[in-house]
């Protein structure tokens, strides 16, 4: 650890580093920003192009392969992104880079032409890809080695994407669906603007934090050299294995700002009281539950681990495939009553995304976790980069999923998701002895205190 990153540490906020809540106050304003755009992003393509509020016209399956690209393309651009930060920039200037690209972005999204969409949606995707993977890096850094800290430090982190990723749909939404689209676009740049400003205003509780170390710097450039052990294969064998899961799952979740938003706009009943709730508004669903409902989860994988029981990463990641797939069986009885009555009803919008959010809390906290300790230390950093390739490549899957609805229909589609993600976690809960083995113990390594 530097001195400079020792004296970042010395002084603490409620515990933490006051770098660590201008980190928050970022990523909850870069995580509004990108949520309040993405639950506009395929109801802005559907709709008419007469009217008050004009969009693009397009049909529900280009606007939803349009969106596979884009989340696709967000979570790629992330691997450069941690390159350019390893290898000429530093994390701390390639967050700051990828701040200013996302406010560029988000402002050409507000001018009312197609050409200004795409160059947007371009600048969002480079401006995402430098400051989503570095940032929380930087988190970590802030922290010296063994600091006790450093799980709640993530932990209040995570609140802030939430945070955002909850508030963002709510305003940006409504804005954008009652007087018009650009409004709501502009409302998320306005949102980056904040974050942006509060990452500069910020650099002095950053100091030493994120800085470029140099490429001669890193230890682990002398252990590249060095092949991987017989042990280390099977490691990487099993990190593969769990890459597929997170493609699967993530193919079934993303149907979320594509199919699902689609169907909460045109087959929902969305009056309550009088009043008709906008259709983005279900994107905030996701966040409302993970604030509400992590401690819990927590709490009750830990109660599993302490009584002795299975809890293994592969096993999370497993059932949590499971209970995301069955949150669309609640979306098959809503197709199956809009078969039969015209319309259905929200509470099926609202379990779905609650079985959604459960599994999620299962599954996507140890993806990262199981990778760190699994990954061979020489090729960590490339390993990380297919966990983000992996998590882009369940984005567009899900758009190809998602687009076979208008010729397959709604609840065949539904009904598929559920079946095999059903039958995916079944079996690798019936392969994970064997699964297990490919590991080596490295789960077991952590002693507990």
């Amino acid at each position: 650890m530097t001195q400079a990153t020792s004296t970042a540490t010395t002084k603490t906020l409620f515990g933490h580093p006051p770098g660590l809540y201008v980190l928050f106050f970022t990523e909850l304003w870069e995580r509004f920003s990108y949520y309040g755009m993405r639950a506009l992003f395929t109801l802005f393509l559907v709709a008419k192009t007469q009217g008050d509020n004009p969009g693009f016209g397009w049909t529900n399956a280009e606007a939803i392969a349009l969106y596979g690209w884009y989340t696709m393309l967000v979570y790629l651009a992330s691997v450069p992104g941690g390159w350019i930060a390893d290898n000429l920039l530093g994390q701390k200037k390639t967050v700051l880079l990828g701040g200013a690209l996302l406010c560029i972005g988000h402002t050409i999204l507000a001018f009312d032409t197609e050409f200004s969409f795409y160059l947007g949606c371009l600048f969002v995707i480079l401006g995402v890809g430098g400051l989503k993977p570095n940032i929380s890096s930087m988190v970590g850094g802030l922290y010296p080695a063994g600091d006790e800290r450093r799980d709640l430090g993530f932990y209040i982190f995570y609140m802030g994407i939430n945070i955002g990723g909850f508030t963002a749909p709510l305003l940006c939404g409504w804005v954008g669906e009652t007087y018009n689209w650009h409004y709501g676009f502009g409302l998320a740049a306005i949102g980056m603007l904040f974050g942006q400003i509060t990452y500069i205003y910020g650099q002095k509780f950053l100091v030493g934090v994120g800085d470029f170390i140099g490429k001669a710097s890193h230890p682990e450039n002398k252990l590249r050299t060095q092949k991987l052990t017989a042990i280390e294969k099977d490691r990487v064998k099993v990190l593969l294995i769990s890459f597929l899961l997170i493609i699967i799952f993530w193919g079934a979740f993303e149907q979320a700002g594509g199919l699902m938003n689609l169907y909460a706009k045109q087959k929902t009943e969305r009056m309550l009281l009088g009043i008709e709730i906008p259709a983005s508004w279900f994107q905030s669903l996701n966040s409302f539950f993970i604030i509400t409902l992590a401690v819990s989860v927590g709490a009750f994988w830990m109660k599993i681990k302490l009584k002795g029981k299975e809890a293994s990463s592969l096993y999370k990641i497993a059932i949590g495939i499971i209970i995301m797939g069955w949150g669309f069986l609640f979306m098959r009885f809503a197709a199956a009553e809009y078969e039969l009555l015209g319309k259905s009803a929200m509470y099926w919008l609202v379990l779905a995304y609650l079985f959604h959010t459960i599994g999620e809390l299962c599954a996507s906290p140890v993806s990262l976790s199981y990778i760190t300790k699994l990954a061979p230390v020489k090729y960590a950093a490339s390993i990380m980069g297919l966990y983000w390739a992996a998590t882009g490549l369940g984005n567009k899957l899900a758009a190809s999923i998602g687009g076979f609805a208008e010729t397959a229909g709604e609840k065949e589609i539904f009904t598929g998701i559920f079946i095999f993600c059903t039958l995916i976690g079944v079996l690798v809960i019936l392969l994970l002895k064997p699964l297990k083995r490919l590991a080596h113990g490295a789960e077991d390594l952590v002693v507990e205190k």
